[in-house]
């Protein structure tokens, strides 16, 4: 196991300002750009959240790019494609990675990912009071959504998203958020 630590990231971040990188486990993992098919999935989902948490002044909705600091031993530093905090645990914005883990994460796949290792990644999320991971997977057109201690659940495009726990009221219908086609 590598010892890089977050000081190492904030160094090769500063070094190369174009390239989203990750500290996992004392590793520097560099993310390569997705397709634009999974990224405009993640813009609807930001926009989705955005339009729903602003207005009622519940939180924070972070894009793919905010880092957060998960507070294990490695001090890794991650980052969702999109993510929800609550106002409570972040009052104020920061121009440093969040030193909380946000409250409901999504991740779309892009046809580079792993499909287990995104599991993985919400499932490190969760174990650090993450309260809602989505795994968002524009080809089977299906969302997991996974919750501490309980079943995965798989929603399709006929279905509805609700996370009343952190945002009632709020639905993402699934069908709503797969890249349009013209």
């Amino acid at each position: 196991m590598s010892s890089l630590t977050i000081k190492n990231l904030k160094s090769l971040q500063a070094d190369y300002p174009d390239l989203k990188m990750e500290l996992v486990n004392g590793e520097i993992i560099v993310m390569s750009p997705s397709g634009l098919e999974s990224d405009e999935i993640a813009a609807e989902i930001v926009a989705q959240l955005r339009n729903w948490v602003r207005p009622r002044k519940l939180g924070r909705v972070i894009a793919s790019s905010g880092g957060f600091r998960l507070p294990n031993e490695s001090g890794d530093v991650r980052a969702p494609d999109a993510s929800f905090v609550r106002a409570s645990r972040l009052p104020h914005p920061t121009e440093d990675y969040g030193n909380c883990v946000p409250d409901l994460i999504f991740e779309v796949k892009s046809k580079r990912d792993s499909v287990k290792k995104l599991r993985e990644k919400i499932q490190d999320f969760l174990r650090w009071e993450t309260q809602v991971g989505v795994l968002v997977d524009p080809q089977t057109r299906t969302m997991e959504v996974y919750r501490p201690n309980t079943e995965k659940i798989v929603l399709g495009d006929g279905d509805i998203l609700e996370v009343p726990e952190l945002l009632p009221g709020w639905k993402l219908f699934v069908v709503d958020v797969w890249a349009p086609e013209f």
